[in-house]
């Protein structure tokens, strides 16, 4: 009885904990003040009103960012799902000679920070004229992405029996229908996980992004929040508003796919 009670209070402080900053955020995207510090904890006040968030979508180029945002995490992740469950596969089904070097080398480049291959990278896309080009950033986000999402799809594909895709070739399938018809609607959980991973891993990127896109009119939403800063005055009211919808995707999709993330990040995380 006292495990489980600590349970619960160890919980309820954990949510608190996690609840508290988004709380704050929404008493600052309130005010009308455009003040970021406050003596009271009061999400609304005399003052409060949605002005930050009208001004947000009539007075800015939000929706441009957030439509940019849109396009570029969908185009890394379908090709982040694609490229992951087909590699995966191969990797975790044939046999070739240089395998477990292949791996290894894919892994490595997990190691080195995002920092350290912002020069090379910059300088490959400048020789390919993607700089100020959504294709280059879309090429840096799933390179970046593509490591974990391999090792994390091969891991799912070695839990599923080789015997399914013996049945189903024997009932006359090809190597593509079996792939197409029994491998991928059994690796739905994993596929998740990474159209996930893909999508974070753009959705509120910065740093790459700010460097290879210098055109205002393709920023994405955190260069386009980053814009309320500045060095004599911040717009915290629309920088905090702006702040609070970005997060409406991610926790829809988070809810929508939660049923899946368990079993999605144990199964394929332990097999390798």
């Amino acid at each position: 009885m006292v495990k489980k009670i600590t349970s619960y209070i160890v919980i309820l402080l954990g949510c608190l904990f996690s609840i508290v900053p988004v709380l704050y955020v929404l008493s600052v995207s309130l005010r009308g003040d455009n003040a970021f510090g406050a003596k009271t904890l009061k999400i609304i006040s005399s003052t409060s009103n949605f002005d930050n968030y009208v001004k947000l979508f009539t007075e800015t180029a939000f929706l441009t960012w957030l439509y940019n945002s849109l396009l570029v995490s969908f185009v890394v992740t379908l090709l982040g799902v694609t490229l992951a469950a087909t590699s995966g596969y191969s990797l975790s089904r044939h046999k070739f000679k240089g395998k477990q070097f292949l791996l290894f080398s894919i892994l490595t480049t997990q190691m080195f920070p995002a920092t350290m291959l912002m020069l090379p990278f910059f300088i490959i896309l400048s020789k390919l004229h993607l700089i100020n080009n959504f294709l280059g950033l879309v090429i840096i986000y799933s390179s970046t992405a593509l490591p974990f999402c391999i090792w994390q799809m091969k891991g799912y594909f070695d839990t599923i029996p080789k015997e399914l895709e013996e049945a189903a070739k024997v009932d006359g399938c090809s190597n593509f229908q079996t792939f197409y018809k029994i491998i991928l609607p059994m690796s739905l959980p994993a596929l998740v996980i990474t159209g996930l991973f893909s999508f974070m891993s753009s959705w509120s990127e910065y740093l790459v992004a700010a460097i290879t896109l210098q055109d205002p009119a393709l920023y994405t939403l955190p260069l386009g929040l980053k814009s309320f800063q500045s060095s004599l005055s911040t717009q915290w009211g629309l920088y905090a508003a702006g702040a609070l919808i970005v997060s409406i995707p991610v926790v829809v999709l988070f809810i929508i796919i939660s049923k899946f993330l368990v079993s999605g990040l144990t199964v394929g995380s332990v097999k390798g």
